[in-house]
């Protein structure tokens, strides 16, 4: 027997610890590494982190409005479907379906597989278990498939389940963060910091090798929108929370202020987490770090050996929490889109513990076929060009919905409307043109896979006026 709607069982602590546990996955154990070649300073890497830091929080406060106005399933899905018209709403859930959060899912799935290498050389990336034609699939890969598909089934047994591996995982993985940061802050070394912060702010592109180049004004910006990649992949996934909103105790209260408190906490770790790496590692340490595991490298430096081990620990513990936040969230999305008869039939039903066991089993599917890329970067080049792509038309949506419905009750206003919105979409339009320019090859890819969405549109619409 099936359940015909959601339980609302989850209060304002799950719900921060979803948007925290699903931001904190992998990436600020690794980017870093990436951000660093890519702008040459400590100044800017930390600017990196700080403006994400900026955009992240300020969607998130433009998303409270949303979320009080419609505290349903479905969240973004929703809001751009009420903004603009089904099609646009369309669109976005089948990127997330296609791109966005099985893309996410894999990433994360791989970067947990690359940590346990760490320990367990046998599960390496590098290795190669068999092969299909031209594609060779490694231990790693196989690993992040049997995490995703254990997650999903732990999923099917009820949101209470989920929940309590998300607030087990999350808190440990704040608390284990929290211990590190404190920990490298008593082990800075004066000379690697001033070696580091001497010249700050000069912006070049820094091989492994230790090569430098230097940039025209216009592969600056290319440079910094590149670095950017990482650091949003990192601090994505924050609006999680809204999918689920059907099972969340007082939505109009709790999902804006967990919004809130959840990116602002991670912002703050992040941002200490960076100034630990550059006071603990030379930039050229931290540009070369093998297979870019920056917190291993500062771990050994602040703990010694052992500690290299405790953090690979930390960070599987990170990235196995992180994707139960995401596929525990990511199903409701299909489910919202089926009851409005554009997703298969099935996916609109819940199972006998109120959750959406197709939806989570697909989405499972198409995240493992994504983990056989076993390209870390390539899934981050393509998510983070769409994401932040829906992400500026759902905040102009806020501006839309203003005038549209004048009168529709808003518990909770967008802080700082209208000056804060027009700045994120002013950065994000920034971001995604110079990633068009400078990261062309994956942005295109992401884009082609949202075009596609247009016909599946049109053909799902035919098909609901046949029923």
């Amino acid at each position: 027997m099936s359940n015909t709607s959601f339980k609302p069982t989850l209060g304002l602590l799950d719900a921060t610890m979803i948007v925290a546990g699903s931001m904190i996955g992998s990436g600020i154990f690794i980017v870093s590494a990436d951000i660093v070649r890519n702008v040459g300073s400590a100044g800017w890497l930390i600017a990196v982190w700080v403006l994400t830091g900026f955009m992240t929080l300020t969607a998130s406060l433009s998303y409270g409005e949303l979320s009080g106005m419609f505290p349903k399933a479905g969240g973004q899905y929703v809001y751009l479907k009420q903004a603009y018209n089904p099609l646009i709403g369309f669109l976005y859930g089948w990127s997330f379906f296609a791109v966005i959060q099985t893309g996410t899912i894999a990433a994360v799935g791989v970067a947990f597989s690359k940590f346990t290498a760490y320990l367990i050389p046998q599960v390496s990336e590098d290795l190669v278990l068999f092969s299909i034609g031209s594609l060779k699939i490694s231990p790693a890969q196989i690993l992040s498939i049997i995490t995703i598909i254990i997650l999903t089934y732990i999923n099917t047994k009820g949101v209470k389940s989920g929940k309590l591996i998300q607030n087990i995982f999350t808190l440990t993985k704040l608390l284990s963060l929290f211990g590190l940061i404190v920990f490298g802050f008593f082990a800075f070394n004066r000379n690697v910091w001033n070696s580091n912060w001497t010249n700050a702010w000069s912006l070049h592109h820094l091989a492994k090798n230790g090569d430098t180049a230097s940039y025209t004004f216009a592969a600056a910006l290319g440079a910094i929108a590149a670095a950017m990649v990482g650091s949003i992949f990192s601090s994505d996934a924050w609006n999680n929370v809204t999918f689920i909103a059907g099972e969340i105790k007082k939505p109009q209260r709790n999902i804006g202020l967990s919004l809130f408190l959840g990116t602002l906490i991670v912002t703050i770790i992040y941002v200490a987490a960076n100034f630990v790496y550059t006071g603990v590692l030379p930039l050229q340490q931290i540009a070369s770090a093998e297979k870019d595991r920056v917190a291993v490298v500062a771990s050994h430096e602040i703990f010694g050996s052992e500690g290299t081990i405790v953090i690979a620990l930390m960070i599987m513990i990170s990235t196995f929490g992180c994707n139960n936040g995401l596929i525990l969230a990511g199903a409701r999305v299909y489910y919202t889109m089926a009851k409005d008869g554009l997703f298969f039939k099935k996916t609109a039903e819940l199972n006998n513990k109120a959750v959406p066991e197709f939806a989570l089993w697909i989405q499972c599917f198409v995240a493992s076929a994504l983990c056989l890329s076993g390209k870390y970067g390539d899934l981050l080049d393509m998510v983070s060009f769409i994401v932040v792509i829906f992400y500026v038309l759902t905040i102009v949506g806020i501006f839309i919905l203003r005038k549209k419905m004048p009168n529709a009750e808003r518990p909770y206003k967008a802080f700082g409307y209208p000056l804060l919105p027009l700045t994120y979409i002013f950065m994000g339009i920034a971001f995604c043109i110079l990633l068009v320019i400078y990261k062309t090859n994956y942005t295109k890819w992401g884009l082609l896979i949202t075009l596609i969405g247009i016909p599946l549109y049109y053909l799902a619409v035919a098909n609901k006026k046949k029923e």
